[in-house]
């Protein structure tokens, strides 16, 4: 039992944290504490990262609760994403929500809460534990995402969020249930032993479903239809987290669920994530074309991307989640570059998303336009920037999958969805001069705008050691 509790020891200490700050602040100053829980939030999350990082290197592959959890080298390097994403996006979005009056107490205890769901997500070795951190991070988001009471739209992006979220939840737990009813267990590897060869037909079906249900979760298309209005409703905070860590877990769990459970069938769902991963690509790059409002740009945006990281996926070998891992760390970090600044985006002291608003930005703003340009241009996979060797790897692995003719549709797709990226740097160096944007008042924005531009051109030296770090996670899944 001692065994079994040191496994899931982060999870236990930043789950008492959660309880305890609650049970503390109901009985003192409430949301006169919000911004230090912030802040002692984010440092507990970092603290979290930083120890799985070290004592994870020397550590083999460890199991749980017999076989229900799993503790290896894919599950530390998806944590450690998952925890410095979101104690980046919690310190990011604190100004924003302090000046606008909707910074609650609930808001850092409600993440940390979806970042433990998250930690059991990528953990998982049994469909009951996926179900439990799945319901936990979703439960958790679905609250954050309508924490704007007094506005009608945060109120309906969190309504439907609920809803759909509640319908891939009956699906999974349907595709679960066929599965289980077929193997025999809810164990990952008794799945695998069951589906090994010819799988039976209902164990497939059962596969459908269940990747029906993680599909959702990662905005795949045809379970995008969400990702707009919830991006577009939610405070931008919260956008920026929806962006961030619970698209790294659900990506984990994608892998987790694909390869341990299902590890002897690849060629059965390759072609499914193949069909996905194509579909969101092309939606995520055509959609966005149109769009006027920035976050409705991310939201189709982060759909595209998703259909890139399905592509090493789909890949069904090592190295295929090797640049998927890859393709997530780059993909998170830019994401939190992006939304620094969309964060900074206002006027008499009004939040602004317009992107017809940043005309002639550069010219106000040069330091801050010049990282957005860097970052748009790392986002549309332009070389030499980090975000074009980030898509190099899945196309490759999508090549060397026997899946030629996905790399090439991802090539075409690129290309299509480097307009929309491009149009914004159009409008900030060569639009038409009209009412400028204020500019940014925290310093914390600015300072991961920066650093997330810095690392997207010094990380095509050697990664920052994400690379080997990605190679040894992906060898202890794919075995």
């Amino acid at each position: 039992m001692q065994a079994d509790l040191s496994i899931i020891l982060p999870e236990i200490v930043i789950s008492v944290y959660a309880m305890v700050a609650l049970l503390v602040v109901a009985y003192s100053g409430k949301d006169r504490m919000a911004g230090m829980l912030v802040w002692l939030t984010a440092a507990l999350l970092a603290i979290m990262a930083f120890w799985i990082g070290v004592t994870g290197s020397g550590a083999g592959a460890r199991a749980g609760f017999g076989g229900m959890f799993n503790d290896d080298g894919f599950a530390r390097f998806a944590k450690v994403a998952i925890l410095l994403s979101a104690g980046a996006v919690l310190v990011l979005g604190q100004d924003y929500m302090e000046r606008r009056g909707i910074l609650r107490f609930e808001y850092p205890l409600l993440i940390a809460l979806a970042v433990v769901g998250m930690m059991v997500m990528v953990s998982a070795g049994d469909l009951m534990a996926l179900y439990m951190g799945l319901e936990l991070q979703s439960l958790a988001l679905y609250v954050v995402a309508s924490l704007r009471r007094d506005s009608a739209k945060s109120t309906e992006a969190g309504l439907k969020y609920f809803v759909l979220g509640a319908l891939s939840s009956g699906l999974l737990l349907y595709g679960a249930s066929l599965t289980y009813g077929y193997a025999g267990t809810t164990l990952f590897s008794g799945i695998i032993a069951a589906a090994e060869g010819q799988a039976p037909v209902g164990l497939l079906i059962g596969l459908v479903f269940v990747i029906s249900g993680l599909a959702f979760k990662i905005s795949a298309v045809p379970f995008h239809m969400w990702t707009p209005d919830v991006y577009q409703g939610a405070p931008t905070p919260i956008t920026a987290f929806f962006s961030t860590a619970p698209k790294v877990a659900a990506m984990g769990l994608f892998a987790r669920v694909v390869h341990d459970a299902f590890g002897g069938v690849v060629g059965d769902w390759q072609q499914v994530l193949a069909v996905l991963s194509l579909l969101s690509m092309f939606l995520g790059a055509v959609a966005a074309i149109g769009q006027t409002d920035i976050k409705r740009l991310m939201a189709y945006s982060s759909i595209a991307h998703m259909g890139y990281a399905l592509m090493g996926l789909a890949a069904g070998t090592v190295f295929g989640v090797q640049a998927m891992l890859i393709y997530m760390a780059i993909y998170v970090t830019m994401n939190v570059g992006t939304f620094a600044f969309i964060l900074s985006m206002e006027r008499d002291g009004q939040p602004v998303t317009d992107i017809h608003s940043l005309n002639m930005y550069a010219k106000a703003e040069p330091g801050r336009a010049l990282a957005m340009l860097i970052l748009l241009f790392s986002l549309a996979g332009v070389p030499p920037l980090l975000g074009f060797f980030g898509k190099f790897y899945v196309l490759r692995a999508a090549y060397e999958g026997g899946l030629a003719w996905l790399a090439v549709a991802g090539v075409i797709a690129s290309v299509i969805g480097a307009f929309y990226y491009l149009r914004i740097v159009f409008y900030m160096y060569f639009g038409e001069e009209g009412e400028g944007l204020e500019t940014g008042r925290s310093p914390v924005q600015w300072v991961f705008l920066m650093g997330s531009a810095a690392i997207m051109l010094v990380g095509i030296v050697n990664m920052f050691g994400v690379e080997a770090m990605a190679q040894a996670a992906a060898a202890t899944l794919v075995n």
